[in-house]
């Protein structure tokens, strides 16, 4: 027979008015609750009170066949249960749990079961931490330890609602029933927090462990994540450890065809394009959310935590497995003030003011390469397509340059800066993407166009480029393209063999380039858009800025003397050939 948790908890009090910190019998538990409950009804209250630790048992020296119970005092429940573990966490402490994490799931199970096992482990202690501070703060108000340890429950005093039965340490006491428990809690989570919805809607435990392998593997996740508690552990230190999860599968993930952007790669645009306070911040391609999260950070560190949470932080996802990832991502970042919508954003764009689409101050992305299926007849099927797509309409096999239009159609007149890390090849290709290239330079859109190095990316070997759109151009940058062309400014992976990585050096010297508007020999170039013009319209950075191949200096005289050295050895071993030949005859 099951009892609820509020039933329980008015039993247990009952019981320790009666009996306070003393020993007690069975017997003796029946008569205190006579008139609430019937006898058969008590050795039921008192196993459950044993399950949820809040009694202790042992048998009766003076008959063995019995047993003397203790209730712990809510003193005890308040200093044992519910006190924090003061313990700090490093970056290191996390990273070498997720380490041990990644290397037992290895490929056999898909990495967004340690992503959501995070998840919830964060939620769990940041509850418990919030209890704690509620308790403090209530019994000196003048609320009994009784009094505040139920008041303190409530939901208006935790960020998510989580009934105590699904705290983590209560989901893991059973190991055979972990599947089952863990999909009650996501069900009741995802019930009284529907913030929570999508990102616990897309894990299935029970499915998850229906082979005994898996189930072996969640038992070990679970002890794994329970050896330290998260309270104390910084956002940041979280933050970069959900990364490091996504960076760390990434490789294997690029095989399905997922895809995940070099860190380095969005800092570098968001250095470039620099969001600032009160700004708006729109990313239509987000995925697990780095690019809003990382011009977050980038505002925090240069302008504050204040001003960071005063920007506008807004994105779109077709996956609604990755949306998913996005917000948890967001969450254990420490980051609340995002909207963030499910949706196709070349049909149906989601962020509308009246009847027309929503403007930025900056917007951002990473959209698919070359996305098949965006023919000029399925764009018409959507939403916005006239004002959206005014330079034309791309061929089916390739829907760059609709990406690209949404963004500048989504971005404000000023600061109006739109940056885009995109497929190299749109840059040259011809036909209706020339078409639209002329278009676009002719209005005089297009800031800088950066080449970046080859092997950067997970799922390509292919360079990629970045491309920055300005509507408000200052005057000396007016009808005129900075190109970069970074080829050779690269580290090699310290992880990835045949990866390469934007070092903080490669980086700074790209920034400073695009900030200066300047030219170096080989590495950036200002070109007029008549050049350009001239060239068929083609943003191929080679055609403008390539670097100088490093020549070796030639001492003429010298090599000479080494050419006619070699060959005189060369004469002399003929010579000594042809004296063994001789003798072999």
């Amino acid at each position: 027979m099951e009892k609820s948790k509020e039933w329980l908890e008015r039993r247990y009090i009952l019981l320790l008015q009666e009996f306070g910190e003393r020993e007690f019998t069975g017997d003796e538990a029946k008569q205190a609750l006579a008139g609430k409950d019937d006898k058969s009804s008590v050795p039921v209250i008192l196993s459950e009170l044993k399950k949820l630790g809040l009694l202790e048992t042992q048998f009766d020296p003076l008959d063995s066949r019995k047993r003397i119970y203790k209730l712990k005092t809510m003193q005890e429940r308040i200093k044992k249960e519910f006190a924090l573990d003061k313990e700090v966490l490093t970056r290191s402490d996390v990273e070498a749990i997720l380490k041990k994490a990644a290397d037992l799931i290895r490929t056999r199970v898909d990495y967004k079961f340690i992503l959501i096992l995070l998840f919830l482990k964060r939620i769990s202690d940041k509850w418990e931490e919030e209890l704690s501070a509620a308790i403090k703060e209530l019994k000196q108000q003048g609320l009994s330890d009784e009094e505040a340890l139920a008041e303190a429950k409530k939901a208006a005093y935790h960020e998510f609602d989580l009934p105590e039965e699904y705290l983590w340490d209560n989901l893991r006491k059973e190991v055979n029933e972990l599947p089952e428990k863990f999909s009650r809690a996501l069900k009741k989570l995802a019930e009284l927090n529907p913030d929570l919805k999508d990102i616990l809607d897309n894990t299935d435990f029970i499915q998850f462990t229906s082979n005994t392998e898996n189930l072996e593997i969640l038992r070990q996740l679970v002890e794994l994540f329970s050896e330290k508690k998260l309270h104390h552990v910084s956002p940041d230190i979280l933050g970069d450890a959900y990364e490091w999860i996504l960076r760390y599968f990434a490789p294997d993930k690029a095989k399905e065809g997922e895809v995940y952007t070099p860190r380095e790669v969005i800092q570098l645009l968001i250095e470039i394009l620099k969001p600032g306070k009160n700004f708006s911040v729109y990313d239509p391609a987000c995925g697990s959310s780095g690019m809003l999260i990382i011009a977050y950070k980038y505002v925090e560190e240069n302008l504050g935590k204040e001003a960071a949470k005063q920007l506008f932080l807004f994105g779109q996802e077709v996956n609604p497995k990755t949306l998913a990832l996005g917000r948890m991502n967001m969450y254990i970042h420490d980051i609340r003030d995002v909207q963030l919508a499910l949706g196709d954003t070349l049909h149906y764009p989601k962020f509308k003011e009246g009847d027309k689409l929503k403007q930025f101050d900056i917007v951002i992305a990473n959209p698919p390469w070359n996305q098949d299926g965006y023919d000029e007849a399925h764009i018409k099927r959507g939403e916005f397509w006239n004002s959206r797509f005014k330079y034309g309409f791309t061929p089916k096999q390739s829907a760059d340059w609709l990406w690209i239009q949404h963004m500048l159609a989504s971005a404000k007149g000023n600061p109006g800066k739109v940056g885009i890390i995109i497929d190299n090849g749109c840059l040259f290709r011809g036909g209706k993407e020339r078409a639209i290239r002329e278009r676009v330079l002719k209005d005089d859109l297009i800031e800088c166009i950066i080449l970046l190095p080859e092997k950067l990316f997970y799922n390509t070997g292919a360079p990629g480029a970045i491309i920055i759109f300005n509507k408000n151009k200052p005057v000396e940058r007016k009808n005129k393209v900075l190109f970069i062309n970074t080829s050779n400014d690269y580290e090699k992976h310290p992880e990835v063999r045949k990866l390469n990585i934007l070092a903080g050096k490669n980086r700074d010297k790209i920034v400073s380039a695009f900030d200066s508007f300047s030219e170096t020999s080989g590495f950036s170039r200002v070109v007029p858009i008549e050049e350009i013009e001239k060239q068929d319209f083609n943003l191929n950075v080679t055609l403008y800025a390539f670097p100088e191949e490093e020549q070796e200096d030639i001492d003429v005289g010298t090599e000479w003397q080494d050419l006619k050295q070699i060959e005189k050895e060369g004469s002399e071993v003929e010579k000594k050939i042809e004296g063994f030949l001789k003798e072999i005859k």
